[in-house]
């Protein structure tokens, strides 16, 4: 990925002297009026100052210099030095394909490398393009060094990886550390072909100027964002409140939910006011949902949440659904010495005692009902305070004339 070149943070070898002279100097040399000294005049007091230093340009050195003149075949650069220093056509060639030149004009800063030291008539070779490739080296080393994370668009690819660009310096990325390809091999040219164009978020993993080798990962950069993304998170979310998330996997005990960057727990207990038996009835792997956030474990970095607390608490409203006399259908979900518990709506369980099973006595609710039947059944007791529901087996049979009817909860008989 291209991106424009900035003078921030590349210092010059060695030590120039840019004193008020030096810019009288530099102003000279780009046309000042006759009345002005000339560019010998001012030279010579330079020479003559006791406080000036002269350090000439050497091999290596990267200088911010100004320029002077633009011509098709080369540019000219006051770098400070006795005289213009000259950028050739061939050393600015890259720099003008990539439109970093466009707004280049008489009097604008410009970054150089100086390729040769001071000829016999005190000018210096410079090169635009070395500077922009000698800088990206220089950012790329303290991207490494602090270990941050970079984005790059991908603009080719080969049997190996992905190819890169990075401010003019070429960067590769092996299959293996491309996320989802570690352990692919069938078809991996089309799936990096389908990856041209797309802008990646990568790590720089190996750098070795000496051999121009780059070599970067996205799966580290992502495990990397993911861990910065989960620190943000475990500062920043609140117990009580609700959150957007993705179902990211599920398990026997509950389901994991991706908040952006980092996953949350809902326990099986949470998932739901009724009874779960299996989270993939409630949800499926990359469904959008709500979350209650229960708590958060900084020190463990746990996060757990709740999904059934964003629904109302069906007890709260249980009055307006329900009324004596109502007959309802449920499934049996336990079997008690005393009697059936039967669930008529999620997070609601009627209990049928056992004088309420049969019109004739029984020791144990097996020898009428078994868990998992679905029976119509008469509301005889309704409790919110205590969250309890009294229903009765034989009091339906008797009015609907022993025929099980086929009615939903809340319709009633």
């Amino acid at each position: 990925m291209e991106e424009s070149i900035h003078t921030e943070g590349i210092e010059p070898t060695r030590e120039r002297d840019h004193s008020p002279e030096a810019t009288v100097c530099s102003g000279g040399l780009a046309g000042t009026a006759a009345s002005e000294p000339s560019s010998e005049e001012v030279w010579m007091r330079m020479l003559e100052d006791p406080n000036y230093t002269y350090s000439a340009p050497d091999y290596g050195d990267i200088v911010e210099g100004i320029v002077t003149e633009i011509g098709q075949d080369e540019i000219l650069v006051d770098i400070g030095a006795k005289s213009e220093g000259v950028v050739p056509g061939r050393e600015f060639r890259k720099a003008a394909q990539a439109g970093e030149l466009e707004s280049l004009k008489v009097g604008s800063p410009v970054l150089v490398f100086v390729l040769r030291g001071e000829d016999e008539e005190g000018r210096a070779l410079l090169s635009i393009d070395r500077a922009r490739h000698e800088k990206s080296w220089r950012w790329l080393e303290e991207i490494h060094h602090a270990g941050k994370l970079i984005e790059a668009t991908v603009d080719g690819y080969n049997k190996g990886g992905l190819l890169v660009n990075l401010r003019g310096v070429r960067g590769f990325v092996p299959i293996s550390q491309i996320a989802g390809m570690g352990g692919r091999r069938n078809q991996p040219s089309e799936v990096m072909a389908q990856m041209v164009g797309q802008t990646l978020l990568l790590k720089v993993i190996e750098l070795d100027r000496r051999r121009n080798r780059l070599v970067l990962s996205q799966r580290q950069a992502l495990q990397g964002y993911r861990q910065m993304r989960k620190e943000e998170l475990l500062e920043t979310l609140k117990v009580g409140k609700i959150y957007h998330g993705v179902v990211s996997s599920i398990c026997n005990f509950g389901v994991f939910v991706d908040l952006g960057g980092a996953d949350g727990l809902i326990h099986l207990s949470e998932l739901s006011w009724g009874r779960v038996d299996d989270p993939n009835e409630v949800v499926q792997v990359g469904q959008e949902v709500e979350v209650y956030v229960l708590g958060v474990d900084r020190e463990r970095k746990r996060i757990a949440l709740s999904l059934r607390r964003t629904q109302p608490e069906p007890w709260e409203t249980i009055a307006e659904r329900y009324q004596l006399g109502q007959l309802v259908q449920g499934r049996v979900t336990q079997l008690a010495p005393f009697g059936a518990f039967v669930q008529i709506e999620d997070g609601v369980e009627g209990l049928v005692h056992l004088s309420e099973l049969s019109d004739t006595p029984i020791s144990h609710p097996r020898e009428v009902v078994q868990e998992g039947d679905r029976v119509t059944l008469r509301v005889i007791r309704i409790d919110p305070a205590h969250r309890r529901i009294g229903l009765s087996l034989r009091r339906a049979q008797h009015d609907m004339g022993d025929k099980v009817a086929e009615t939903g909860p809340g319709q009633a008989g």
